[in-house]
């Protein structure tokens, strides 16, 4: 795509929605005062849509697809982190279940996206 188009991909604008309601949620306590797990899972949530944008800005089809798996490896970071937060009680079951269903939905956009733009390559050739 190129030139910003990455803001039209829908796995973008779903994965840059969850990496904001990420930081909204662990603002409050007690996530806010445990810096390491609010650290970690808020630079996970960023680095799925950062990693799609940059992935979609690259010269070659070839290029994209390595962003885009590594969008796809911290969406399942995000979803460990946020399994343990749930599990020592930092998120309730709803915040927990709306993560675990939006990292799962960012994932399975990303696999066709993958699927896709490889299948573009191997045509080239």
């Amino acid at each position: 795509m190129g030139k910003g188009g990455f803001k039209e991909l829908k796995v973008w604008q779903k994965s840059k929605e969850l990496a904001v309601s990420v930081y909204q949620v662990t603002c409050s306590e007690p996530f806010n005062k445990d810096y390491g797990l609010r650290d970690q899972i808020r630079r996970a949530a960023v680095s799925v849509p950062s990693n799609i944008a940059e992935g979609d800005e690259r010269e070659t089809d070839k290029e994209a697809v390595r962003y885009f798996y590594i969008a796809k490896g911290s969406s399942a970071e995000l979803l460990t982190q946020a399994i343990i937060a749930f599990e020592i009680g930092y998120i309730d079951s709803t915040t927990f279940n709306d993560i675990e269903m939006k990292c799962l939905e960012t994932s399975r956009m990303l696999s066709k996206l993958i699927a896709a733009r490889s299948n573009k390559n191997q045509q080239k050739v």
